[in-house]
């Protein structure tokens, strides 16, 4: 005669996706997902990052950001250091208000 007992199992684990971090690992636990955090915040630091990644590519970055904002397709953008997936952060209104403003150098 085989008899069972009913056992609670824990698995405990440190996963990484992304580069994020799953905190509260238990199994049975809600988990919370805490993305990376990167140091590009501001407009102006969006604009003039993908804008050296294009020039590093050797694309001419005047052409290709406008084309983006014309368009609103981020494949003008590359995706050489991350250029692509930081400008779609920004909505293409925000990107101009910003370029407009440093054109024209208002401080709002």
């Amino acid at each position: 005669m085989l008899i069972f007992f009913p056992i609670k199992v824990y698995i405990w684990y440190n996963t990484s996706i992304l580069g994020g971090v799953f905190v509260n690992n238990r199994f049975n636990e809600t988990m919370k997902f805490q993305p990376p955090k990167d140091n590009i915040s501001s407009v102006k630091e969006i604009i003039l990052s993908v804008f050296n990644a294009l020039e590093e590519k050797g694309y001419d970055p005047v052409n290709q950001i406008i084309g983006y904002i014309l368009s609103g397709d981020p494949t003008y953008i590359t995706s050489h250091n991350n250029a692509r997936s930081i400008i779609c952060r920004i909505e293409r209104d925000e990107l101009l208000e910003e370029l407009l403003k440093t054109y024209l150098k208002i401080n709002k």
